[in-house]
């Protein structure tokens, strides 16, 4: 939701980031020359080193315009934005860099100017957002800049953004009312329902509303009509969320057919130039890691055979992208009688009812009896999960994926599961970082629905990052 007050904020930001960039290399300039004794490679006046930086910091804006930083799904979300400061940041010294070579003019009068100003760039624009975040915070909070939303439904969809936008320091909106049926009105938020939606438009001025979002289309098209002319006449923001959201969800283009406009809708974002990313990013990864890993994969190959007679390697038929049967590869945890079945069966016969509803329940149990002693530390470490990256390497499987599941686990899914796979699976993904084991099997699928639907570059890199620090600290590992 595009208004006003992003727009000013967005200008704010490339402002304030020209002056901090401009501010970073004057810094750089003065450490080196000024604090360093050593010899320079060239004698370049301060003068003439700002003035090339005045004129080549606009490119290095709009760089960070085409990373998208001055977007509120970049600036809005920490971890994706100090990523996208990185790589502008880099990007923007090999300008500097590629620049002096092109022009034949030497601009930094030492090698370690251009180091210094790409970690004082990084790290003082990374600090600079993060207090224009916390100003921004505080006037949300005491109402400054806040936009004040008419909320116009019928659907959980309704409900579910009433609440998502409930922490005004958070989101910057405040619901001051909704107009629908009473079942979607939160008991928790403190606002004015309207049964009738001609009655909540009469009242936008009384209610002082700076935005209408609407997240369904009534049957009747003069009332739709109502609600975007009273948007237009009153001068503010109209949106439109769709309440059926897996009819918009993925990757959409929109077009003209016959003069009206069309909306294409794929499962995935995950297509075309995407999905050849995707999967160099795996391959290299992947092989790189099997080289640097495979002193680990032998320690445990050796210490599984002497520590626990039997096939040292588990391979289990799981289903991956479009639901074909690939053969997932994990170091053996449990008693080598078991896994060739269901577990459920295993626990029937063991006489544990009480494990076959906790199986039921989340598809895993927390002490399973099949496990043996040394099985647990490679589970409770997830080394037991290494040998997957043969799997990435191969092909079968992504870094980032939805969970590879059992065949017999489709039924589970309540007809979902050509959406979950229309991505690779991967050795981790959304449900991995957001409670592993202490989920239910149907938030679990819940999560990686939207992992599917909302895949980008980004999403991959923050997932893998949050895996090493949930493995770290063996959260909900099983």
């Amino acid at each position: 939701m595009i208004g006003k007050n992003t727009k000013f904020y967005s200008l704010i930001l490339i402002i304030i980031d020209t002056l901090v960039l401009m501010g970073a290399f004057v810094l750089a300039y003065v450490i080196r020359v000024r604090f360093d004794p050593r010899p320079l490679l060239a004698n370049i006046y301060a003068t003439d080193y700002f003035h090339a930086f005045v004129f080549i910091i606009p490119f290095w804006i709009l760089i960070f315009i085409t990373l998208g930083l001055y977007r509120s799904s970049t600036y809005n979300r920490r971890l994706v934005e100090w990523s996208k400061i990185a790589v502008g940041s880099f990007i923007g010294i090999l300008l500097v860099i590629g620049w002096q070579y092109v022009s034949g003019k030497s601009i930094l009068p030492a090698r370690l100017v251009a180091v210094y100003g790409l970690l004082a760039a990084f790290f003082l624009i990374v600090i600079e957002r993060e207090l224009l975040r916390l100003i921004r915070g505080l006037m949300f909070r005491y109402g400054k800049g806040v936009s004040r939303v008419l909320l116009i439904g019928t659907s959980d969809a309704t409900r579910d953004i009433a609440f998502s936008l409930a922490d005004t320091a958070r989101s910057g909106y405040q619901i001051v009312a909704i107009a629908g049926p009473k079942n979607i009105v939160p008991d928790e938020l403190n606002v004015r329902h309207y049964s009738l939606v001609e009655t909540a438009l009469r009242d936008i001025e009384i209610n002082n509303i700076t935005a209408i979002i609407q997240t369904d289309l009534y049957d009747s098209a003069d009332r739709n009509q109502k609600i975007l002319g009273a948007a237009q006449r009153h001068h503010i923001s109209y949106s439109f969320i769709p309440g059926e959201a897996e009819f918009y969800s993925g990757k959409n283009t929109i077009d003209v057919f016959l003069g009206y406009p069309m909306i294409s809708v794929y499962q995935t974002p995950l297509v075309g130039w995407g999905a050849i990313a995707k999967r160099f990013f795996d391959f290299v990864v992947s092989l790189i890691l099997v080289v640097v890993l495979s002193p680990v994969l032998l320690l445990i190959f050796i210490i599984k055979k002497l520590a626990d007679p039997g096939p040292a390697f588990y391979i289990s038929k799981r289903l991956s992208r479009f639901s074909e049967p690939i053969n997932l590869i994990k170091f053996r945890s449990m008693n080598a009688k078991y896994g060739s079945r269901d577990a459920a069966e295993d626990f029937h016969e063991m006489g544990r009812e009480d494990l076959v509803a906790e199986y039921e329940k989340k598809r895993k149990v927390e002490n399973d009896p099949r496990i043996t002693r040394f099985g647990h530390f490679l589970r409770n470490t997830s080394l037991d999960e290494l040998p997957q990256i043969f799997n990435v390497l191969k092909g079968d499987l992504s870094l980032v994926g939805p969970r590879p599941i059992l065949p017999q686990e489709t039924k589970l899914a309540h007809g979902r599961t050509a959406l979950l796979h229309s991505v690779k699976s991967g050795v981790t993904g959304m449900w991995q970082v957001s409670g592993r084991s202490e989920l239910s099997f149907d938030e679990r699928i819940e999560l990686e629905l939207y992992y599917a639907q909302n895949w980008t570059f980004w999403l991959d890199i923050k997932i893998l990052f949050k895996t090493i620090g949930v493995v770290l600290r063996k959260t909900g590992a099983k």
